[in-house]
């Protein structure tokens, strides 16, 4: 900044929305989100902390807070800004000399990896980003009746409002209408107010265009005819009439003109009410991991069921049961899903995935589920069930959030990507009125279901023993290679299953987990032990190939893995996919039976 002025300033007379004018990156959203901070001065500060400058106390660095993901960053930047002859090359103030705008652009493009990461977003983005709050979407061809009241409901609460016109291509980006609006553009709404209008109550709402330029052009714009039918005094204190990018416009221009208004809440509270509520909070953290916890949404049946699972116990009824006229007692929860870092990871050619959720209420026939801890439920539930309630759509947003209110009782969640196997980080955020249990799936420790039985000597079978000295020779004890040459040799006679072999390694394993005596052989009994084993393996290998390919899916590993006696938490069975799995997220049968050994080692 030294060098771009020869007395730059952190901040001049305050930060206010004129602060932010657009440079030559396409972050719209950010800026519109950050002027709409600027009318809550205790929200900028947290985010802006005070005491900062280029004078007192300067030693090169800025710091500012930003949100992600459930936590407060404390993000610090050096003060070298983007340049192009001698002007800031992105976002400005229209007081040349004033910085901190440009700065928290810096700070925000280092929590996402790169100024790059910053282009195309959406505003409750940014909102959510400096506030911790969450966000609401209104579709402007359809709005509620009382919107105008949310509005100024919203406004009055301190919430941060952004709306946009939606494109119909890509030509339509920033393209700008006969009435100078930019579609596909984000504006901030910064205000609203009633006014008497020819004897007549109109509504007029007030945005502005981050680019510091371009403003509505139609009834209500700067100087328009319609202002001086309002009272002098009015006028005086409402009139904009700098071109600063902010402007008035009726609210009925406003709904036919633009697409979509988000509302970011510091709190969940149901705009609509007339109370200020508090609400409860829960926040848990997930992933979707390819062949394991990646199943994708209702179209896809077969693998659903394995995506992440959590559970709410809604108990206490709302209040005010009569708010809209005699409604069921019912208990209200917000549910927002928010994928994790995908701005970061746009430079490996990743994107925002399509997300969404559904809810479940858990009350099978037999109730054998109802008031378990850590059931994650399988395919046969989901087939048999219908979905409570659901996300509104899925939709390729960093979140998706929708508010419901349901009867007491206990519901699973489960959110996921429209396809299957699509890898992301997550976070799960459940605001509910009152009290309410939750609790993130499955929550069962890796366990042993049943033990081995284990046969002495004298109880082995003598076709079994005969069996053993022919394949053993002379010392009766299996050797690692020998037991390599006899798996092989039986496996390669099972011409129905897929597999490359045993190795020598996978063999040592199980010389090394059958091994009693220490001696690096396998006698009759530990023999006889691995022999049935197998022979267990085998009989659950081809229950679970269900399309009879001689190999077992990756989704189907979580059952198999049960029907052989192992109960394993999310982390371990997603690790054990990434170790054994194929590229196309099939288990051959030798791969089983050494998952199964590494297991059985583990578990001693």
């Amino acid at each position: 900044p030294q060098e771009l002025c020869p007395r730059p300033q952190f901040i001049v007379d305050g930060a206010t929305r004129t602060d932010i004018c657009q440079g030559a990156l396409g972050d719209c959203w950010l800026l519109a989100a950050i002027a709409s901070l600027t009318l809550n001065e205790t929200l900028l500060h947290r985010v802006v902390p005070h005491g900062q400058s280029f004078q007192q106390g300067y030693a090169g660095i800025f710091h500012f807070q930003i949100w992600q993901f459930g936590e407060w960053l404390d993000v610090v930047v050096d003060d070298f800004l983007p340049t192009k002859d001698g002007k800031l090359l992105f976002v400005h103030s229209a007081e040349g000399s004033e910085f901190w705008s440009a700065l928290l652009e810096k700070a925000y493009a280092k929590v996402n990896g790169c100024y790059e990461a910053l282009s195309g977003g959406s505003t409750s983005e940014g909102f959510e980003d400096f506030t911790g709050g969450v966000t609401e979407w209104f579709d402007l061809r359809r709005p509620p009746a009382d919107l105008y009241q949310i509005i100024l409901k919203a406004l009055e609460r301190g919430s941060l409002l952004g709306c946009s016109i939606d494109i119909t291509s890509a030509f339509d980006m920033e393209a700008v209408t006969f009435k100078k609006l930019v579609k596909g553009h984000a504006y901030s709404v910064t205000g609203a107010r009633q006014v008497q209008y020819r004897g007549q109550a109109l509504e007029l709402i007030r945005m502005r265009n981050p680019w510091g330029e371009v403003e509505w052009t139609g009834a209500w714009s700067d100087g328009s005819a319609e202002w001086h039918a309002l009272e002098p005094a009015l006028r005086q204190q409402l009139m904009v009439k700098m071109e600063d990018g902010e402007f008035w416009m009726s609210f009925r221009d406003f709904l036919r003109e633009f697409t979509r208004l988000e509302i970011c809440n510091l709190t969940p509270d149901a705009l609509q009410s007339r109370k200020f509520r508090k609400w409860n909070t829960q926040l848990y953290d997930g992933t979707w991991r390819r062949g394991s916890t990646a199943g994708g949404c209702r179209n896809y049946p077969a693998t659903f069921w394995i995506n992440p699972q959590f559970k709410i116990q809604l108990e206490e009824v709302d209040d005010d049961r009569d708010e809209d006229g005699g409604r069921e007692p019912g208990c209200s929860f917000l549910l927002a899903l928010m994928q994790k870092h995908r701005r970061r990871e746009r430079r490996y050619g990743k994107d925002m995935e399509t997300i969404g959720f559904a809810v479940y209420e858990r009350f099978p026939p037999s109730r054998q589920y109802v008031g378990k801890s850590g059931v994650h439920l399988k395919r046969e539930f989901f087939l048999a069930n219908a979905s409570r309630a659901r996300s509104e759509q899925f939709i390729n947003l960093r979140e998706v959030s929708t508010r419901f209110r349901l009867p007491p009782g206990e519901y699973i969640v489960v959110p996921s990507t429209f396809e299957p196997n699509k890898e992301g980080d997550f976070v799960l955020r459940v605001f509910s009125e009152k009290r309410a249990g939750t609790e993130a799936g499955p929550g069962y420790q890796n366990s042993r279901i049943f033990p081995q039985k284990v046969l002495s000597e004298s109880e082995i079978d003598e076709n079994f023993k005969q069996l053993f000295k022919q394949l053993a020779g002379p010392d009766l004890e299996i050797s690692v290679t020998e037991l390599q040459t006899i798996l092989n040799r039986i496996i390669a006679k099972h011409k129905d299953l897929r597999t490359k072999g045993f190795s020598t390694e996978s063999c040592r394993s199980m010389v090394n987990l059958m091994d009693k005596d220490g001696n690096g052989k396998l006698g009759l009994v530990e023999f006889n032990i691995l022999w049935n084993r197998i022979r267990n393996y085998l009989s659950i290998f081809r229950k679970f190939d269900l399309d009879k390919s001689g190999s077992i899916s990756a989704y189907e590993l979580r059952l198999a893995l049960e029907a052989a006696g192992y109960r394993l938490n999310k982390k371990l069975h997603e690790l054990l996919i990434t170790r054994y799995a194929e590229p196309d997220l099939a288990l051959d049968f030798d791969s089983f039976v050494c998952c199964l050994v590494r297991l059985e080692t583990m578990f001693r």
